[in-house]
């Protein structure tokens, strides 16, 4: 029962941004407890408690990484940025359907699965689990009961951490510190693999030569910047030969029709919900800078060292961000729609600068 501080302290050596106090003061001992509770005896009753590990070592080749605790494409870029630490093993993915698609083509992941009934019985000398979640220690068992396994955040639930930065410095913890904590912070962040399937479909669209991206809608109305018309309008009236890409998923549908027809007359170029993700990211990555707020996109061009202006809220910069992404963000504490359309504007034209100076490999 002594694991229960791990629901709450950083499980490596290094300090990382996180909120750990704000949530402490908002959940009840008793509530985190009880949570607690459950986990420790489910792992316990599913036979699992022996079986865990708290070190990946060289004996460990074949490995399944078990990650559906993540719902969004987001939060799995973050959550698996850390694969990047494994070279020379065999590793595997089983995740939510959802998911799959994003690393179809993935340079770490060898088969990607979301059916326990296809991934391979016995095949596996270690198991990673995102979560010792019910969900995820039921896949395990079902998967691979008699493998030994090591949990990323294990027990850790609740607080808000810079999950990149967690994933990096989790992993290292695993593999004994082989990398320096300065090493670890100027390098990490999330990756993501186009396949030449995905790339050749957006060859045929026949893009602009040079464009900027807007994401627009959002999941959440405090993640959903509104006034993204008024910051198209200002730009192109000081370059109204300027093209740029509208994207995003179906929440955005509407709001990109209305733009669409706003700026009839200009190089405005409608893509939103007509890719899949990785499509939608090889459209970023052909572009010259990124205007969106905090989504699965945003990560996805940070992984592509795309130039991208952020726009965030309630989470700072610092608990989505790491130090070597390329990124000019802007923060309120409630609403990304407090953020002035003059700060938007400013920071496109120093992130426009920073290209200028330090045109980007694309």
């Amino acid at each position: 029962m002594l694991d229960f501080k791990k629901t709450y302290s950083l499980p490596f050596k290094y300090e990382i941004p996180h909120y750990i106090e704000h949530f402490l003061k908002q959940k009840t001992l008793f509530s985190r407890w009880i949570k607690y509770f459950k986990r420790y005896f489910f792992i316990a009753l599913n036979g699992q408690r022996k079986l865990e590990l708290f070190s990946i070592l060289p004996k460990h080749k074949d490995i399944l990484w078990i990650n559906i605790s993540a719902p969004s494409f987001g939060d799995s870029l973050m959550d698996l940025s850390s694969r990047v630490l494994l070279e020379g093993r065999n590793l595997d993915l089983f995740t939510t359907k959802n998911i799959t698609d994003i690393y179809s083509n993935d340079k770490r992941f060898n088969n990607v699965y979301s059916n326990e009934e296809m991934v391979s019985r016995n095949k596996y000398d270690l198991v990673i689990i995102d979560s010792y979640s019910s969900r995820s220690i039921k896949a395990k068992y079902k998967i691979a009961p008699l493998a030994n396994f090591v949990g990323m955040y294990g027990y850790f639930n609740g607080p808000e951490v810079n999950r990149v930065l967690f994933s990096f410095h989790q992993m290292n913890n695993l593999l004994h510190y082989f990398k320096s904590e300065k090493e670890i912070n100027f390098s990490a962040r999330a990756s993501i693999s186009i396949g030449k399937v995905d790339q050749d479909i957006i060859n045929q669209i026949n893009l602009p030569i040079n464009y900027i991206a807007i994401v627009l809608g959002g999941e959440w109305e405090y993640r959903t910047y509104n006034n993204w018309d008024k910051v198209i309008k200002n730009i192109l009236e000081k370059n109204n030969n300027l093209n740029i890409v509208l994207l995003g998923s179906e929440n955005a549908s509407l709001i990109s029709k209305k733009l669409f027809a706003q700026f009839s007359s200009s190089n405005i170029l409608n893509y939103v919900a007509k890719y899949s993700f990785n499509q939608t990211v090889q459209i970023i990555s052909l572009s010259d800078i990124l205007l969106c707020c905090d989504g699965g996109l945003m990560h996805a061009a940070n992984s592509l060292n795309k130039v991208v202006i952020p726009l965030f809220a309630r989470l700072t910069p610092e608990m989505q961000l790491t130090d070597c992404v390329n990124a000019f963000p802007l923060f309120d504490d409630f609403d990304v729609n407090n953020i002035s359309i003059e700060d938007v504007i400013e920071k496109y034209y120093e992130a426009t600068n920073s290209v200028d100076n330090h045109p980007q490999d694309g």
